[in-house]
């Protein structure tokens, strides 16, 4: 999915930074099991296994997963499919921070996280819901339209009432869920830009150098009255979190 971590560690540092307290929910236990299920540059993988907890890490980016293994040489991270995965061995926890907005169909996550884990074993996610992004999305995608451009979103914001849904249609529990806003500062002046580079490829794939210049300068202008405050851009972020357990 995304193909430049130094960049992402950069630039985007606040998306490991936002995951520290759904570490904190997880809770893992010394000699617990946990597949962190997306794990990107593996900040928050080292963060579980502080507490003693056996991670593994999976995501789909080998880039990612390179200068996870690069920076964490004690953890154990593979490439791998949040929509087609097994492991021989059951999981005491599967948790994921940022990744599961990114999968469709959802459903075939949400089997594969029930089949590996075992029983009593928990799921604690958060991911972009219902609202998130939309004004950045909505200015993207208008100012696409407005070029005779129509990408499909790559994106899966579902409602809480939704997702809760597939997550106990998949066999798990529903314990706790939660749809809120999370405004999040974006780093400096080209916070907004740097964002769309990195998480909004999949709709400007195509768009020629002197076309995205353009797009990126019309899309600041739209949002700028909604997005620009207090000291820089911020994302609209709506995000829906789950804990959910394996009966």
């Amino acid at each position: 999915m995304f193909q430049d971590p130094k960049r992402y560690q950069a630039k985007h540092h606040y998306v490991t930074a936002a995951g520290a307290d759904l570490v904190e929910i997880l809770a893992a236990q010394v000699g617990e099991r946990v597949l962190d299920l997306g794990c990107g540059t593996g900040q928050l993988s080292a963060q579980i296994a502080a507490a003693g907890a056996e991670v593994v890490g999976i995501d789909l980016s080998a880039e990612m997963i390179e200068a996870a293994r690069e920076q964490f040489l004690g953890l154990s991270f593979a490439v791998g499919d949040a929509r087609d995965f097994s492991f021989t061995e059951p999981f005491d926890a599967v948790f994921s921070n940022a990744t599961l907005h990114w999968v469709k169909p959802p459903e075939e996550a949400l089997a594969c996280i029930a089949a590996c884990l075992g029983q009593g074993g928990r799921f604690v996610a958060e991911l972009g819901g219902a609202r998130n992004v939309a004004t950045i999305s909505r200015a993207l995608i208008d100012q696409l339209a407005d070029r005779g451009l129509h990408p499909q979103s790559p994106w899966y914001f579902p409602r809480l009432g939704e997702y809760t849904r597939l997550v106990e249609q998949a066999g798990l529990r529903v314990a706790y869920a939660s749809h809120f806003p999370r405004p999040t500062l974006l780093e400096g002046e080209s916070g907004l830009r740097d964002w769309m580079e990195m998480f909004a490829k999949t709709l400007t794939k195509g768009v020629s150098p002197s076309m995205l210049e353009e797009l990126w300068k019309a899309v600041e202008n739209a949002v700028r009255p909604a997005l620009y405050g207090d000291g820089g851009w911020h994302a609209d972020y709506w995000r829906l979190r789950v804990v959910a357990y394996k009966e």
